[in-house]
């Protein structure tokens, strides 16, 4: 394929726009009258010395707000999807925690669970126990110790920053 110095231009624009490769694909066929094939279209972009823009990352989830996998069979290499709930902003919440403390006891363990980073027990402020972890994806995982328990929201919020406070105070970040 053979573009002229102005073709080779309007291609760098479109890419320098964002278009992706199917939509230039399409320009190149209704304004050009080029109909390329998706690799036909890769190759060309190679020759002509243009990429494609990388597509930008979704944004970090902020410190101290990761999603709560619950259940049973929650494990770190297999999230119970139907378990899986991501809770309320902070500030939601601020009313709901108890005055004073959380009543949440967090504990992490010295010998980790397999496949996950870092793991641990906790107490919720109604004395129901669970296992925790922190997966490889930095995913805050929760297996409740009786069947169905769900923590409710002021202590899962309490609970993620028991989390955050005792592994910044062990040194893991």
């Amino acid at each position: 394929m053979n573009l002229d110095d102005s073709q080779r231009q309007q291609v760098a624009k479109w890419l320098e726009e964002g278009l992706k490769l199917s939509e230039i694909q399409n320009k190149l066929a209704s304004e050009f009258g080029m109909q390329l094939t998706y690799m036909e279209l890769r190759f060309l972009l190679d020759d002509l010395k243009l990429k494609p823009k990388d597509k930008e990352p979704p944004p970090a989830p902020a410190p101290g707000k990761s999603s709560l996998v619950t259940g049973k069979d929650a494990s770190p290499l297999a999230p119970a999807a139907a378990g899986q709930s991501v809770p309320p902003a902070e500030d939601d919440l601020a009313d709901e925690l108890p005055p004073g403390g959380s009543g949440i006891s967090v504990i992490v363990d010295q010998v980790t669970r397999p496949g996950a980073l870092v793991s641990g027990k906790v107490t919720f402020s109604d004395g129901q126990g669970a296992d925790w972890y922190l997966d490889q994806m930095g995913r805050l995982g929760v297996v409740a110790k009786q069947q169905g328990y769900k923590p409710s929201q002021a202590d899962v919020m309490a609970f993620q920053a028991e989390v955050q406070n005792e592994l910044a105070r062990l040194g893991y970040g």
